[in-house]
């Protein structure tokens, strides 16, 4: 868990300054759940596939599309 003390004003003041998403990742990056999946898609070296689409799908991310590299 973050060390952060929600209850001071002083420590989310950079929020009335965010986009939605911002404000959404600053929500979502200390969720517990979050955070143990994320770990665990880290140490097997990322998610691919079906697998990143399950990540994706469970926490409501987009991921931008890359660009294909020329064969």
């Amino acid at each position: 868990m973050l060390s952060i003390d929600w209850r001071l004003p002083a420590a989310y003041g950079h929020t009335k300054h965010i986009p939605a998403a911002g404000f959404a990742w600053e929500y979502l990056r200390r969720n517990d759940d979050y955070r143990q999946d994320f770990q665990t898609i880290a140490l097997i070296g990322g998610p691919i596939g079906r697998d990143l689409e399950a990540f994706a799908d469970r926490w409501g991310l987009r991921f931008p599309m890359r660009p294909r590299r020329a064969a």
